[in-house]
């Protein structure tokens, strides 16, 4: 066979970039839920590569084969697109990195990329790592970040155990994170990024993101935000400016449960005082080819695949559990055994001006419902119970349509105490530092119909006047099964 030439290929693959970026354009310009559904997906790559498949496949394929030893080269050497290796790239990958880089990128005139990854976890430590490498040019020099110390319980194990602990790298928590002085007093000469999740998960903590944002960039520093609970259907950080934007995918976005995900995704060319010109250019892309080529952390395509399909249909999803929230926090405001209730929609929360002015669902002023503008706040809450930890273990214990767990974001309610679980190893002075008391319920509201759940938050609660209900039993069967009795 006569060879090609590896300049034939790489002509090649500049026609199909050529052609991908204008349909990437013309993506851009329709409304977020058909970006959604569609993402980068296009209908002749169906009809030309995919037997006509009008949803994404799932390639299960580890690896690509190549024509001839010029494609390879060309391939392996980058300069042409390819699916080498599922380890880097792989076309469900492909398509998953795709549709959230333009939901992330949605209406902001910013150009962006993702990374996916393994797992939240995964996304968060490609996010961070490679700011906090020692300038050779400065033997011993002793790196900070700071962050939020209102943060998801892993997130706070990653930077206290993994970071500063592990590797000396100093984290400066901002403890106020709504105090702009507060995070400027942190920083000097050795930080390297500011970090923050908004809202946080599970004390609702917010702060000014422009103004962060802001001060990020006088010091020549990346500003990198958690925005899971969010979701690109109520905020995008990019939009405001941010660098960095981290979606643990497990959560809200693949709201189903089925499948660990992560995502990163950046916009081009971050503000960053890291002396790396290819990384600052695209971090995303540059994490994809480099850093994570070898540390490993893709996604299945499985996974992808399922992430997918429930992106789909995130805008009127994100609509329907936060408006069910709205009316869960306003019920539970007032029952007479709660104490307090933490949820950013409610006028009665200190941070609720501010979070108005960042959180609207997408496109509601297109919406036939709404016609306006119109604020979300999400689906996460908490509530605390009135007389300490053992009644609130009564009433946790209690919930029979709310499922007891770790996770949120699901299609179905579910709920956890935060102390004794998700934050739980961050031991009781940092829980403090954070405000998550051990009387404190997290609620994470599902599609079910709001008022079946104030019933089962009711009946719980009225355990607390000892009243009996039906609860799940600690007997377990051998098969690990269990089973229901009266109380």
């Amino acid at each position: 066979m006569e060879s090609k030439g590896v300049s034939y290929y790489v002509e090649a693959g500049k026609r199909a970039m050529e052609w991908h970026a204008r349909y990437l354009e013309m993506m851009r310009q329709c409304r977020f839920d058909t970006i959604a559904v569609h993402g980068v997906y296009s209908m002749q790559e169906a009809l030309d590569f995919n037997q006509g498949s009008t949803i994404e496949p799932v390639y299960l394929s580890t690896s690509q084969a190549y024509r001839d030893s010029d494609e390879m080269e060309a391939a392996l050497s980058y300069q042409i697109p390819t699916w080498c290796y599922s380890r880097i790239a792989n076309p469900s990958m492909y398509y998953f990195e795709g549709v959230l880089a333009l939901l992330e990128g949605y209406n902001s005139g910013v150009e962006t990329s993702c990374i996916a990854t393994a797992s939240g976890m995964a996304a968060i430590q490609s996010a961070v790592d490679p700011f906090l490498v020692v300038d050779p040019k400065k033997p011993g020099q002793k790196l900070n970040f700071v962050a939020t110390c209102q943060l998801y319980g892993g997130t706070f194990q990653q930077f206290a155990q993994r970071k500063e602990k592990d590797r000396g790298i100093e984290w400066r928590k901002v403890c106020a994170s709504h105090d702009i002085d507060e995070w400027e007093s942190l920083i000097d000469e050795n930080t390297r990024f500011l970090y923050g999740e908004m809202p946080s998960n599970p004390s609702q903590g917010f702060f000014d993101l422009k103004k962060v944002v802001e001060l990020g960039h006088k010091y020549g520093l990346p500003v990198i935000i958690d925005s899971t609970v969010a979701t690109p259907a109520l905020l995008r950080p990019l939009e405001w400016g941010a660098d960095i934007v981290v979606q643990s995918v497990t959560k809200s976005l693949a709201t189903g449960g089925t499948s660990i995900a992560g995502a990163l995704i950046s916009r081009k060319n971050i503000v960053s005082s890291v002396d790396n010109d290819e990384m600052k250019a695209n971090f995303a892309g540059w994490l994809k080819l480099i850093p994570n080529r070898d540390n490993g952390t893709n996604i299945s395509p499985m996974n992808a695949m399922l992430a997918i399909n429930d992106i789909r249909t995130l805008r009127t999803r994100m609509d329907l559990v936060s408006r069910s929230t709205m009316k869960i926090a306003e019920y539970l405001a007032q029952h007479k055994h709660v104490e307090q209730v933490d949820y950013l929609g409610l006028p009665s929360h200190p941070l609720h001006k501010l979070a108005s002015e960042y959180m609207f669902l997408v496109d509601s002023e297109f919406d036939d419902l709404y016609k306006t503008r119109v604020n979300r706040y999400g689906h996460l809450m908490s509530f605390r119970i009135k007389g300490g930890a053992k009644a609130t273990r009564t009433v946790f214990d209690a919930f029979q349509r709310i499922y007891r767990a770790t996770d949120l974001g699901r299609i179905k309610s579910i709920a956890t105490i935060p102390a004794i679980s998700t934050h739980q190893q961050q031991g009781e002075e940092a829980r403090k530092i954070a405000d998550i008391p051990s009387n404190l319920i997290r609620l994470c509201v599902g599609a079910e119909h709001p008022d079946d759940i104030m019933k089962d938050v009711d009946q719980a609660l009225s355990t607390l006047e000892g009243t009996k209900v039906y609860f799940t039993s600690p007997e377990y069967s051998a098969g690990g099964a269990s089973s229901s009795k009266l109380a």
